[in-house]
């Protein structure tokens, strides 16, 4: 019934290796008509079905204007910080191994780690929480919240640090806030429906989503529920995960159903919806893919299953909608976006002037500069650092890119990465396949 009502109103609104032995080669309010001729290249990123896969060059006289280097100091947020975007940091980049920890678990580890103090805080699917110490190279704490009848269920933790509190929600319906020093836990609540979404903190309130795709507030000295926001609810689950993000007072939410809401974060009241799901058929049971939503002050971008959407980040009005989508978290660094579509396609785009900067195969990149056979990558993460576009790929090779999108070096990391990399005190840190904390500087 609540799934009907709320499609009811959305439609009221509406009208309103690189060779074979080395192991690396893996597996709607657009523009105007006006503003797409003025740009020859748009011509080739229309909102068509057809996957974009033309290689675009970047103008010789171009120059980017990008934000200061970051010598970052922490992490406490599994997405860096509350908008999901990245910075610009800083890394030593010698590439040299200057830690590995011994093995912290015997169980999968989650893919995200956090850092604050010389401490990292991960997490695997036992529902363990390892607070490990560099300085004294040691685990200083295994915590387990759960009790023995839950031994055998794989917990899914979403995590989220703040000053001396971790707070965390799970698969099993339970929220509880943990004191990482002295290990106490400070609350627990359990609301008996599986959390699905990452957390975020806006003053005093502890932001998340569950499976039902109910958007909920927290106190967060508490766990008690402030307001709940019904959304659109899905009868069959896939991968995509609930992402929540905030920017200033407006938090974003969009949920599995494929609908992107603006809600207040003080008076926790809805501004304005869309659906981004391109099915005609809207039926509860069909499946949205998206992407974490990411923001950078004007602007929302989201990837569905085919396509990026460029949104006003004011009234929901789509300022573009591209045809190609992509799988890891994309960047926005000063206007512009930068990102790995599915097919491999490296893409920078200028947010403010609305048009592509180039565009090129990641794929013949890296078979022009070993002088071999192309084949396929698998891409892990896309990041800016020392001003430079890193992409990992998932057998952990780092590829080295200028901001221009010339390939200038390709770095093999000394293990196979298994959580996504962070960086603080220009060191990259991540834990390995081997469940061992590397750092690198």
């Amino acid at each position: 019934m609540k799934t009907l009502f709320l499609i009811l109103i959305f439609f009221i609104t509406q009208s309103c290796s690189f060779d074979n032995k080395s192991g690396i080669w893996n597996n709607e309010n657009v523009i105007s008509d006006k503003e797409i001729d003025s740009f020859n290249e748009f011509k080739k990123l229309s909102s068509d079905n057809k996957i974009f896969n033309e290689n675009i060059p970047v103008k010789k006289d171009f120059n980017f204007e990008l934000i200061q280097i970051l010598k970052n100091q922490d992490w406490s947020d599994i997405f860096y910080d509350s908008t999901n975007n990245l910075k610009n940091f800083s890394f030593n980049e010698t590439n040299n191994l200057t830690f590995k920890s011994k093995k912290l678990t015997r169980n999968r580890i989650n893919n995200y780690i956090l850092y604050k103090d010389q401490k990292i805080v991960a997490w695997d699917e036992e529902g363990n929480i390892i607070i490990f110490s560099i300085k004294k190279n040691k685990i200083l704490k295994k915590f387990n919240f759960y009790k023995k009848k839950f031994k055998k269920l794989k917990k899914k933790l979403n995590i989220i640090l703040q000053d001396d509190t971790l707070y965390v929600s799970d698969n099993l319906g339970y929220l509880y806030a943990l004191n990482y020093k002295n290990y106490n836990v400070l609350w627990a609540k359990n609301y008996k429906i599986p959390f699905r979404s990452n957390i975020k903190i806006i003053k005093n309130k502890l932001v998340a989503a569950n499976q039902n795709n109910d958007l909920i507030f927290f106190d967060k000295n508490s766990g008690e529920k402030l307001n709940i926001i019904p959304t659109e609810e899905t009868t069959v689950k896939n991968e995509f995960i609930n992402s929540v993000s905030f920017y200033k007072e407006i938090l974003f939410f969009l949920n599995t159903y494929g609908s992107l809401y603006s809600i207040n974060t003080d008076s926790m009241r809805i501004n304005w919806f869309i659906n981004l799901n391109q099915t005609t058929d809207i039926n509860p049971s069909n499946l949205f893919y998206g992407s974490d939503l990411v923001i950078n002050k004007n602007y929302v971008v989201i990837s569905s299953n085919d396509f990026t959407y460029i949104i006003n980040i004011n009234d929901g009005t789509i300022i573009n909608k591209l045809n190609f989508s992509f799988k890891v978290k994309p960047l926005i660094i000063n206007k512009y976006l930068f990102l790995v579509t599915k097919n491999n396609y490296l893409i920078s785009w200028d947010l403010k002037r609305n048009k592509i900067i180039y565009s090129y195969n990641i794929n013949q990149k890296i078979a022009d500069f070993l002088n071999i056979q192309k084949k396929k990558i698998n891409v892990k993460n896309i990041m800016m650092i020392n001003s430079k576009l890193f992409v990992f790929l998932n057998n952990s090779y780092i590829l080295k890119f200028s901001v221009k999108g010339s390939l200038e070096e390709i770095n093999k990391m000394p293990s196979k990465i298994n959580t996504n990399p962070i960086f603080a005190n220009d060191q990259m840190l991540f834990i390995s396949h081997k469940n061992q904390i590397n750092i690198l500087n």
